[in-house]
This record gives structure tokens, sequence and C-alpha cells, in this order.
């Protein structure tokens, strides 16, 4: 999760620092957002780095964006992962195309936070980012791997009913934004508009193709996704912007532990987007404890 909702937060970028100092001996407090995405990534970072030695206080799933956020500027925590297209909203850059690049988003945030005394870490690859994703069986018949495949069998009349929350409906930078890059548009018939934005909800209208769904909103990295027999529709055009997870931490910290960067980066370029589904969908489909999740992940990753 990025944000609660969808909308553009500005949450500005007030720099709340001095940073406290940092002994070599003090833990570094970990933190999280408070979805199951941030449990997991939290899980991973905490135990690599005690598996390596150094001490960590566990903040996990302490709030929302701006909660961590804040927290992370004002010393309170030390490192949580972070996604590179909230850039955008940290700086108040929402109408800038760098979001659309995975390259130009990282360099761009990493800049930035640097100078507030934060370091951006390598990301991984996956990418939480608004999709439009079908029915396994549907794109299966039909070939459909990308928007522009769903854009040629809309064109050629193909069946489509959509579910999604009425702000993807609705926000300029997501159907609306999709259909223009395109060239289809939804009729109101092929919408099935869900309170909220919870996908969980429209994943499962599609999954049990409530009222003849068989397409959905969701985010790229769902856990629901493969256990709910749905497929990820390629942006292929880079409409929606780039949603890399990656920890961000205290420069200080990283300057007590400077071990900390090419540990993490060891299990966050491992995290590509059927990976990340995987590891989610353990704890949400299938009930594990985020904790056995990473535990079991970074033993696989040791015995390879």
């Amino acid at each position: 999760m990025r944000f609660a909702t969808k909308s553009a937060i500005a949450i500005g970028c007030v720099s709340l620092l001095p940073l406290s100092s940092v002994n070599a001996n003090d833990p570094v407090v970990v933190s999280s957002k408070i979805d199951t995405e941030g449990s997991v990534l939290g899980e991973l970072i905490i135990q690599t780095l005690e598996r390596n030695d150094i001490p960590t206080e566990d903040r996990l799933q302490l709030g929302g964006t701006s909660v961590v956020r804040s927290a992370l500027q004002a010393g309170e925590i030390d490192l949580y992962p972070e996604y590179t297209g909230n850039g955008a909203f940290f700086f108040d850059m929402g109408g800038s195309d760098v979001w659309n690049d995975p390259e130009k988003a990282y360099e761009t945030v990493r800049e930035l936070d640097a100078e507030q005394g934060l370091v951006w870490l390598s990301p991984a690859s996956a990418n939480n980012t608004w999709a439009m994703s079908v029915r396994k069986d549907v794109a299966e018949a039909n070939g459909l791997e990308t928007l522009d495949d769903l854009a040629a069998y809309l064109d050629e009349g193909g069946e489509f009913k959509f579910a999604a929350s009425a702000e993807f409906v609705e926000s300029e930078q997501a159907l609306p934004a999709f259909q223009q890059a395109y060239g289809f548009e939804l009729s109101e018939d092929q919408l099935l508009v869900l309170s909220g934005g919870n996908t969980a909800a429209t994943m499962r209208a599609a999954a049990e193709q409530t009222s003849g769904v068989n397409a959905a909103m969701t985010y790229g990295t769902d856990g629901g996704l493969n256990a709910l027999g749905l497929v990820v529709l390629e942006d292929s055009r880079g409409v929606q912007p780039i949603y890399q997870p990656a920890p961000v931490v205290r420069e200080s910290v990283l300057e007590a532990y400077p071990d900390i960067a090419p540990l993490l980066e060891n299990v966050f370029s491992t995290l590509d987007l059927e990976t990340l589904q995987k590891l989610n969908a353990d704890v949400a489909v299938n009930g594990m404890s985020p904790g056995n999740v990473a535990g079991d992940y970074l033993d696989s990753l040791d015995n390879d």
C-alpha cells in the first residue's frame, strides 16, 4: 500500500532534522506501513539485519504513509520500506513524468531525500502500482497480456466487465489515463463501481464473476491475484507511476551500520513481481504470519 487511498496527499518536504546521532550498539528502529506488504517487507528487513548481528527494534505496521514518513523525518524511527512513486507527493511533483520511468523515479526521490539526510537503498524490481487485471481464463482464451491487447479485444467487441472503486473510475490518473493512452472507453454497462478503494473487493468480484465481472482494479503486487486466478495486464505504455519498494534509512544510522546497504540489496534485488505477490499471498490468503513468511524466504535465499 502506498497511501490509505490513491488520493494525492501532499506531505511536503518539511525537514524535521537535525536527527539524533547513532552509536554502533544502538538498535536500528525498523518500521513499516500498516498493510500486509509493509509487514512482509518490514520483517524481511528486521530478520536480515538480526541474522547479520545488527540489533533492531520492531516498530512495524506503525500507520499510513504520512505517519511513517513523518516518524522517519523526526528521527523516531530509523528505517522503513517506501515506494519510489510517492516522491511525487512528498515533493509536490505530481505533474512530472519522471515517476513513469523506474530509474528516473528512483534517482529523483533519492537525490531529493538526500538533502534531508535520508538515504534510499536499492529498490526491488516489483512495481506495486495501480493495474487492470483480468480472469486468467479470459486472458488465456483471448491472448491478453498487455493493455494494448485489451484495447484490441474491446475493439473487436470482446466481453468485458470491470470492477473498480469510484476513485479509480473518476481519477484522471487512473481509468481515464488508461483509456486515453490505449484508445478504449468502457461504457457504464462495462463497469461495476464498488464503494471504497479495497482491491480485495474488486478481485473477489472478478473471481466470483459477480454481475458478470471478469476483470478488476488491482495493485501490481496484490497477494490475492494468483489465488483468485487473476493476471495483471502489462502497462506497456507506462501510463502509471512506478511504485518500486525500497528501504529508506537515516544517513546517521547507515554511517553507524554501513553493512545495512549491501545486506538489504541482496534481499530486495530478489523481489520481482511474482515473488512479492507470492509472499503477500502467503499472509493474506494462506494465513501465515509475516514473520514466518519472511523467515522461510530468507532461508530459501541462504540455500540457493
